[in-house]
């Protein structure tokens, strides 16, 4: 499991600095480990008729740990406001996150004894199930993709970026103007594009199937090869910024794109993790009050 907003220097990217997931060593991987071998351990010893479950003493003690788990998982949004180091430091707290997270499958799976069904039980497990592989989506676009999205900024910034495309729309629009009137009226259709624009879905993709500049392009490498003289030398000048303002957009949308990736999970991670906190109130009251 994760939470909104982790910083990239919390997921330590590079020889020099410790990633969260080997923090200490895999130090919280080893508890969480260990954790869970003995729940096992414990589980598969015991004797108690019928087996294990929800409503054995075992399973109260699992369900116990499971929803404090749960609970202090729910805090890193919290937590990440307060700035500290050592042992309790964002990372350290972050690889705790992470594998006592994933120690939840195990525990709170041994918590069900394995019985399921059409009922708010159930629904506050796979609730928790979702967030939990929602958070290991984020661990892995926070761990893969900030380089790729640093790349695709080429060291540039955001408003660094559409200025770029601005000015090359500019001098396409003076380059089209010895242009015929068929093709100028190609030409500046790929003008004023919006490179964020798009839904979410478009944005995710990278997909862009009506933009005007890959149009104006195709036509124009067309029709450079049909010219000659002087109009074969102005359309080549716009051949050549067209293909300019396909890479300033490509990287645009490669950017926006990996933004996009990196921001999704969290529309699912975030609310999930509310909705499976309901559930377990919810799992909790229908226990003590009507069992």
């Amino acid at each position: 499991m994760a939470s909104r907003g982790v910083d990239r220097t919390d997921f330590g990217e590079g020889a020099a600095h410790e990633s969260f997931l080997q923090y200490k060593r895999f130090r919280w991987f080893k508890i969480a480990a260990l954790m869970c071998l003995f729940f096992i351990v414990v589980y598969a010893l015991v004797e108690i008729t019928p087996r294990p479950n929800g409503g054995s003493w075992e399973g109260y003690i699992l369900g116990t740990i499971a929803a404090l788990l749960i609970v202090w998982l729910a805090m890193l949004g919290i937590r990440k406001r307060a700035m500290t180091r050592g042992r309790w430091s964002l990372k350290a707290w972050t690889s705790a996150h992470v594998y006592l997270g994933l120690s939840l499958i195990v525990i709170a799976t041994l918590h069900t004894g394995f019985q399921f069904g059409w009922n708010v039980h159930t629904l506050a497990y796979v609730l928790m199930m979702l967030v939990i592989f929602s958070g290991v989506y984020g661990i892995f676009v926070y761990g893969m993709l900030p380089q790729g999205l640093s790349d695709s900024r080429a060291e540039m910034t955001g408003p660094q970026m559409i200025d770029a495309i601005g000015q090359l729309d500019k001098q396409i629009q003076i380059a089209a103007q010895p242009l015929s009137d068929a093709d100028s009226e190609v030409v500046l259709g790929s003008l004023g594009e919006d490179p964020f624009g798009g839904g979410l879905m478009r944005r995710l993709s990278g997909r862009y199937p009506r933009c005007g500049n890959r149009e104006a392009l195709r036509v124009m490498r067309g029709r450079l090869a049909e010219s000659s003289g002087k109009e074969a030398a102005a359309i080549e000048q716009i051949v050549q910024l067209l293909e300019r303002k396909a890479a300033a957009l490509q990287r645009v949308r490669g950017y926006v794109q990996r933004r996009a990736l990196l921001e999704i999970w969290l529309y699912v991670h975030v609310p999930m993790t509310f909705a499976c906190i309901a559930a377990l109130i919810a799992h909790i009251i229908s226990v003590f009050f009507y069992w």
